[in-house]
Parts: C-alpha cells; sequence; structure tokens
C-alpha cells in the first residue's frame, strides 16, 4: 500500500474514532454537545412549591400558550410535586386526562398524597424510567416538560419514546430557563437556548413550530412530530 493510502486510511481511522468518542462521551449531547444536568433529587421538593415561583415562571400564563385544553390527553413528564400536574388536571376537566410522569418513586408518592387530598380524580401516576416515560402509545395531544428536558440523560431515547406517545397533530412542549440571558439567575447547566432545543429536537423527527417568550425568564417552544 502507498504512503499515500496509508496516510488516508489514518486520517480515516482518526474521524471514525473521534465520531464514536462523541456518541459515547458520558452526559454529552451527541448533536449538540450540550452537557446534562443533573436530576434534582425528591428532597428538593419544596423548592418546586415555593411562593416565588409564580411570579418568576408565571405557570398560568405558561399554560395559556397552549390555548384550549378541555377534554385533551395531556403528560405532565418530570411532574415532581405536582406543581404543573394540579394546573393541568383542571384544565383538561373531568373529560380529559393527565399523565403525570416522574422517575423518583417518592415524588410520585408525595404528588399522589396531594391528588387525594385535593380530590383530583383525573390523574394517572406513571412510574418513569430514564430511556422511557412508558406512556400509553398514540394516547396524548399534548406532552408538556417543565424545566425538565435539559436534565435527561438519554434525552434521545426518551424523545423517541415521547414521538410514539403523541396522537397524530400532537404537540410536545418544552419550557425551558433561557441561557441566551446571562440575568436569568439559573446554574448553565440547567439552561437552554432555542438553537439547542432546536437542534436536539428536530434530529429526532420533531419541527419546531413555535417560541413562544410570554414568560419572565423561560422559553415556550412548541414542538410537533414531522
Amino acid at each position: 500500500m502507498s504512503k499515500i493510502a496509508l496516510a488516508c486510511c489514518a486520517v480515516a481511522l482518526a474521524a471514525t474514532l473521534a465520531v464514536a468518542q462523541a456518541v459515547v462521551t458520558p452526559g454529552v449531547h451527541p448533536v449538540s454537545g450540550r452537557r446534562f444536568a443533573g436530576v434534582m433529587g425528591w428532597q428538593g421538593a419544596e423548592w418546586l412549591e415555593r411562593s416565588e415561583r409564580e411570579l418568576e415562571e408565571e405557570p398560568d400564563k405558561a399554560l395559556d400558550a397552549l390555548g384550549t385544553l378541555t377534554g385533551a390527553t395531556v403528560a405532565d413528564i418530570g411532574a415532581g410535586s405536582g406543581y404543573f400536574t394540579v394546573r393541568l388536571a383542571s384544565r383538561v376537566g373531568p373529560k380529559g386526562r393527565v399523565y403525570a410522569n416522574d422517575v423518583q418513586p417518592e415524588m410520585l408518592k408525595m404528588l399522589g398524597a396531594r391528588l387525594a387530598r385535593e380530590r383530583i380524580a383525573n390523574v394517572t401516576l406513571v412510574q418513569g424510567a430514564l430511556d422511557d416515560p412508558r406512556l400509553p402509545a398514540s394516547s396524548l395531544d399534548v406532552a408538556l416538560m417543565v424545566d425538565v428536558y435539559h436534565e435527561f440523560s438519554e434525552p434521545q431515547k426518551m424523545l423517541r419514546a415521547i414521538r410514539s406517545a403523541l396522537k397524530p397533530g400532537g404537540r410536545l412542549v418544552l419550557l425551558e430557563y433561557r441561557k441566551e440571558d446571562p440575568g436569568v439567575p439559573i446554574r448553565l447547566e440547567h439552561k437552554m437556548t432555542v438553537d439547542e432545543a432546536k437542534l436536539e429536537l428536530e434530529a429526532e423527527g420533531f419541527r419546531l413550530a413555535t417560541v413562544d417568550s410570554r414568560l419572565p425568564r423561560q422559553h415556550i417552544l412548541i414542538f410537533s412530530p414531522r
């Protein structure tokens, strides 16, 4: 084999190894290069219910961006203690259904107690896995993730499973703190840019349909399956 051919083979091998390394680098998204944030433990549930959250995130205004949800089937993925779950349950009404999904059984236990206390009957609790939300196929009108997606350690697998759970015409909605804004007082790894979200989700068969900027600190990013 000539020296030129050997050099070409060496370059090709180096490129292949670089791609393989990018794919398996722990904690880094292989498409965007974004480093995953750690999951907030159930011990931090009190922070999810902090009184300042109403002013900082304006949750009702966020849900207004989704339009009428009466009778809809919605998943609150990464539901935590249920801050958004109970609001969604009210909006979908008795003929609708909310799947409250979380990977931490302790969070689901707290949420179950809250639902019983508030006599909310249209919510189904779902124990998810790190790579699968375990939601029924073709069941969802809306899949909502509030400050959650950036913590996924298996985002590609999760997106594929969520896509399978959406009905035709269903929507995937992300609320993420704006990384573009250094004034948002959240650690950098817990923020995302629009470009990061678009790149990662469109690689898994979604299309960014709407960027809504009505909230003080977060993007509302609405995706539809392609």
